[in-house]
């Protein structure tokens, strides 16, 4: 938050802004409802977990719009979500749905919501995205809180509904008896309901990956919804080049492919965020209208860019509430921390010109994406350079499950402790021998212990050096 460096962030911004390589859109995004703010593709944690599949039954609708006898079996891991379907659907292959390709089916539970006291009624469609073996063979589209649904829904230019507010309750779309209503909560009333009608076939055990959020932990809520993002296939792609042609060199090599990988198929990153705290987003709102904007490093900028757009010099400007992601402004430190932009294009010798590019950027394997990756491309997209020459990613010391170590979970080994019990040797030397480059290490006192005994029983027989001396040389 150092005001030099909050010049260089509002720059970047501002630039990438004016290449197109920033943008304000309406897309799916992983919300956080106990953060209250949408979190990067990054910050997701995908956990498998014991749930439930729900078999249920879309009745079919004539051509009134009323119920008939037959009925499409449709299963979900999320009954909550079945207020925002828009469509069902089927493979195109799968005979036994073949023939209601293009019929209406009636929404469960939809009358509660409608003006009319009608169930809504929605296309069956057909695409060979749907797997016929799993479940019944025919998949509920929910375009508004699923990824994939939403991109099926896109292909098929299906309505997006919202059911849900930011805390995760259910809004008003869902029909009085349901308003209100945390998500879960509305899932076990509505699956009630719905036995009670007579929809309900069958439920069975089924295990699910289950998104959650990195920081807080709870499920995260795919929402549609309105954010500023990053074009990242351009920048992707030269961040990919940079270590394909030797520019950047990646300690241990093998990570290299995980960089691929992850470059190769990258997605637009979403940078704002609905928090208290950061960079706010250096964009000024025309008067109330939250579609009319101006993009500038300052107020005073963004006044003057108002104006030469034809409003009067008085008129009201908005600041945008969100602030950036953390990634991003850190993204800009190899060279926003040594003058950037205030020294760029300066000659003699800046700080700029003498440290920038580095050499050696040395960090743990696991912020490869979240933090090395953003500071290649935003490295190579405004100055022009790599930022450094080598990546080396040592190991990390975890605790003994495996888990990072964490003083809220209790599970940290205390070096004062180790010291006082077993001496700084045994620690050293534990550290030293278990810490490979892009390993992890699971630190167990019994390993200190034996480091300790160990010593003790080699410093008796004057066989093991006091000092261990490690020498890497870089290219």
């Amino acid at each position: 938050m150092d005001p030099a460096l909050s010049v260089g962030v509002s720059e970047a911004f501002v630039r990438l802004y004016e290449r197109g390589l920033v943008y304000r859109g309406t897309y799916m995004v992983n919300w956080s409802p106990g953060l209250m703010t949408a979190v990067s593709d990054l910050e997701v944690e995908y956990t498998e977990e014991e749930g439930k599949l729900y078999y249920f039954k879309y009745v079919v609708a004539n051509d009134d719009g009323d119920a008939t006898e037959e009925y499409l079996p449709v299963a979900t891991t999320r009954p909550e979500t079945i207020f925002g379907d828009m469509a069902v659907c089927v493979n195109p292959n799968d005979e036994r749905y073949r023939h209601l390709v293009g019929k209406q089916v009636l929404v469960p539970m939809s009358s509660e919501s409608s003006s009319d006291g009608k169930a809504r009624s929605i296309p069956v469609i057909a695409d060979e995205y749907v797997d016929m073996e799993f479940g019944t063979g025919a998949l509920k589209i929910t375009p508004g809180h699923d990824p994939n649904d939403y991109e099926l829904g896109k292909k098929f230019d299906l309505e997006i509904m919202n059911i849900m507010n930011k805390d995760a309750t259910m809004n008003n779309e869902c029909g009085e008896r349901y308003t209100g209503l945390d998500r879960f909560d509305a899932r076990e009333k509505l699956w009630k309901d719905m036995e009670q009608a007579g929809l309900v076939i069958k439920v069975e055990p089924h295990t699910q990956r289950v998104p959650r959020s990195q920081r807080g932990g709870e499920i995260i809520e795919p929402l549609v919804s309105k954010q500023w993002f990053v074009r990242t296939e351009g920048m992707g792609a030269k961040a990919l080049d940079a270590v394909k042609d030797g520019d950047i060199q990646i300690i241990p090599a093998r990570f290299e492919k995980v960089w691929y990988n992850w470059l190769t198929d990258i997605r637009d990153w979403c940078i704002s965020r609905q928090l208290w705290w950061g960079h706010r987003i250096p964009v000024w709102y025309i008067g109330d209208s939250d579609e009319q904007f101006i993009v500038a490093r300052n107020e005073e900028e963004a006044r003057s860019k108002a104006v030469e757009a034809g409003h009067p010099a008085d008129v009201e400007l908005r600041q945008e509430d969100d602030v950036l992601d953390t990634w991003f402004s850190s993204g800009l430190w190899p060279f926003a921390t040594v003058g950037w932009p205030q020294d760029e294009g300066k000659d003699g010798d800046t700080d700029l010109n003498r440290f920038y590019p580095g050499t050696c950027l040395e960090t743990g394997y696991d912020i490869l994406f979240f933090w090395v990756a953003r500071m290649v491309m935003l490295g190579i997209e405004l100055t022009g350079i790599s930022p450094f020459k080598v990546i080396y990613l040592h190991g990390l010391v975890r605790a003994a499950d495996g888990s990072k170590m964490s003083k809220t979970k209790g599970n940290v080994i205390d070096p004062l402790d180790t010291v006082a019990e077993y001496g700084a040797d045994s620690l050293r030397y534990s550290l030293v021998t278990g810490v490979t480059p892009g390993q992890v290490s699971n630190r167990k006192m019994m390993m200190l212990r034996n480091v300790f005994f160990n010593r003790q029983t080699l410093l008796r027989t004057e066989k093991i050096p006091l000092c261990i001396s490690i020498h890497r040389t870089f290219p």
